[in-house]
């Protein structure tokens, strides 16, 4: 496969030029990227190796693999090295709207991982999303997201504790919140409402996701209910909005 151009020459250019080197080398990466050398969900060479080919050291190469980061065209995955980015996954909200269908639809391999759990009371904007007294105890299920072991959304959801007091337990085992509703009985669910806004990730969303510091999320809280219309779960979803195009087909 065809690689960028050597570049100790651009490194020289560049600094004859005045422009800095870190930026110049995540500029020329960038359009490697952009015209296909570089695939997307490609790993990226080594630091070392990109170092040596621009003549730099491995804290310029750093600076730039940071900077691509930042522009969302790359992710650093722990341990394994840095890989482009993949396409923006198409995910329809409609009143049936489950996570592994539509990631497995996509031709992707739908994950989930609980990061914590709880049962906590009620505050007032949950319970009146729930239908329930303030204070009411529900459990919190706090949970990453994947498409083929990328982080696609940190989602925090909670149910009435009544109702699937074990959902935590449940939700580890089967990594579905469909399957966990399931258990209790629960075979069918609709979205009643969904409201999108936008953040940036702070430094623990960021760390999750996988994603820079300050990137954009879209948010999507919305209530299910069940077919005789009572609310059954809420849910606050923070997607990588670099990584998901919500598309709305109610």
């Amino acid at each position: 496969m065809a690689r960028p151009r050597d570049t100790a020459v651009t490194a020289r250019a560049a600094a004859s030029a005045g422009v800095t080197l870190w930026r110049r080398i995540a500029d020329d990466l960038e359009r490697a990227i952009a015209s296909g050398e570089f695939a997307a969900g490609e790993k990226l060479p080594g630091e070392t190796e990109i170092a040596t080919r621009f003549a730099v050291n491995r804290h310029t190469v750093r600076r730039a693999i940071a900077e691509l980061a930042g522009r969302g065209l790359v992710r650093a995955a722990r341990g394994s090295g840095t890989f482009v980015e993949g396409g923006r996954l198409a995910y329809p909200i409609s009143r049936r709207t489950r996570f592994s269908e539509i990631v497995g639809t996509a031709g992707r391999e739908a994950g989930g991982r609980l990061v914590a759990s709880r049962v906590e009371p009620a505050d007032g904007a949950i319970a009146r999303r729930l239908k329930l007294a303030k204070g009411t105890p529900v459990v919190r299920l706090d949970a990453v997201r994947s498409a083929s072991g990328v982080p696609l959304c940190l989602g925090t959801t909670w149910l009435p504790a009544a109702r699937v007091p074990d959902a935590a337990k449940l939700y580890e085992t089967t990594r579905s919140l469909t399957r966990v509703l399931a258990s209790f009985g629960i075979r069918d669910y609709r979205r009643h409402s969904t409201r999108v806004t936008a953040a940036v990730a702070d430094a623990i969303e960021a760390a999750r996701l996988d994603l820079a510091p300050g990137r954009p999320l879209l948010v999507v809280e919305s209530v299910d209910v069940t077919p005789d219309g009572k609310p059954i779960t809420t849910s606050t979803a923070r997607f990588a909005a670099d990584r998901v195009e919500l598309m709305v087909e109610y």
